[in-house]
């Protein structure tokens, strides 16, 4: 998939979520077989900017091209200068949020309610297009309720002000996250324009992600809550799409060496105390895939020393799977 000068190779991207695909994640899931990886959304609003959240958000240094990095917000003019903002601190590609189903982002007119005001989105995308000189993605919904499934017609308002391409999350704001993607009306949007369309929806496995490119005859896939505690993915669907065959999934050495690389580069990167906080939820992903361990889960997660942190996770590995589920 090709965004402005950038081939996106493989076409598969870590979807931006909030909370998660922080700097230590997604150059985890770029070394794992990911095309791209977006960053957390961050906020228009320049009053935010020096707060120790967004610095970290925008911190992109040693992380591999090309760097995206998503913009939330609802002023045409405070997310113009937002994208200059990101591009004169590394981003290389910028991608508008039209797409966050979060109460708290809609509710002040941001994310996905800006799918209610197709005129308020032409000013929005033509503002950003023309603040900056790097490609400008737009990813959204298929519209705001079942009502109201607009997303060809912003797809088209989308193309028109010049955005590089688009990636359609397959549910109304409305749906948040529950039944199944749409992906005929992804297919609707892909017919209905000339720039490259990504899919995001439900790709959680290699055979996944060949039926959703059948169903909607999308440029790539974009991959989001599949992801976490599962940075293989990315790999796994590569390999598949490029040869028909599976890998075999990852051992739980690798399992372990994969986590514990984690854990220490958000410590790391965020300081032992508040890394360690971080590191929980990922923990808790990773350790779905072992049966029996919600105890262990427990115990870890009350750790208030990131280097007990640790050392809980190197020793559960060096047990043999069977005692360490039973512990």
């Amino acid at each position: 998939m090709r965004i402005g000068p950038y081939i996106v190779e493989p076409a598969l991207a870590l979807a931006p979520m909030a909370g998660v695909t922080d700097k230590p994640f997604r150059q985890l899931c770029k070394r794992l077989g990911a095309g791209l990886a977006v960053s957390e959304m961050t906020h228009s609003d320049p009053r935010l900017w020096q707060t120790r959240k967004s610095r970290t958000r925008m911190d992109h240094v040693g992380e591999p091209a090309p760097i995206a990095v998503q913009i939330a917000g609802y002023d045409p003019a405070m997310l113009a200068e937002a994208a200059r903002f990101n591009v004169a601190h590394g981003a290389q590609i910028i991608d508008i949020n039209m797409g966050c189903p979060a109460k708290k982002v809609c509710n002040v007119w941001s994310g996905s309610a800006l799918m209610q005001d197709e005129a308020l989105v032409a000013s929005i995308l033509k503002a950003v297009v023309g603040a900056v000189d790097v490609p400008v993605t737009l990813k959204m919904r298929t519209g705001w309720n079942h009502a109201n499934r607009n997303a060809p017609v912003i797809a088209r308002i989308a193309e028109q002000a010049g955005i590089a391409a688009l990636i359609v999350h397959g549910r109304t704001r409305v749906d948040m996250y529950e039944g199944e993607a749409e992906y005929d009306t992804i297919a609707a949007i892909k017919a209905a324009v000339s720039i490259p369309v990504a899919a995001n929806g439900d790709v959680d496995s290699p055979a996944k992600a060949v039926e959703v490119l059948r169903k909607t005859g999308a440029d790539a896939l974009w991959i989001g809550r599949a992801a976490q505690g599962n940075p293989w993915i990315f790999r796994e669907i590569a390999h598949y799409l490029t040869t028909g065959a599976e890998l075999p999934r990852p051992d739980r050495t690798e399992r372990a060496q994969t986590l514990l690389g984690h854990v220490r580069a958000l410590h790391e990167f965020y300081g032992e105390l508040q890394g360690l906080r971080i590191a929980r939820k990922h923990i808790g992903w990773y350790l779905k895939a072992e049966a029996g361990t919600e105890g262990f889960r427990r115990q870890v997660n009350a750790v208030e020393i990131a280097s007990r942190q640790l050392e809980l996770l190197e020793q559960h590995f060096s047990e043999p799977a069977e005692l360490a589920t039973a512990a």
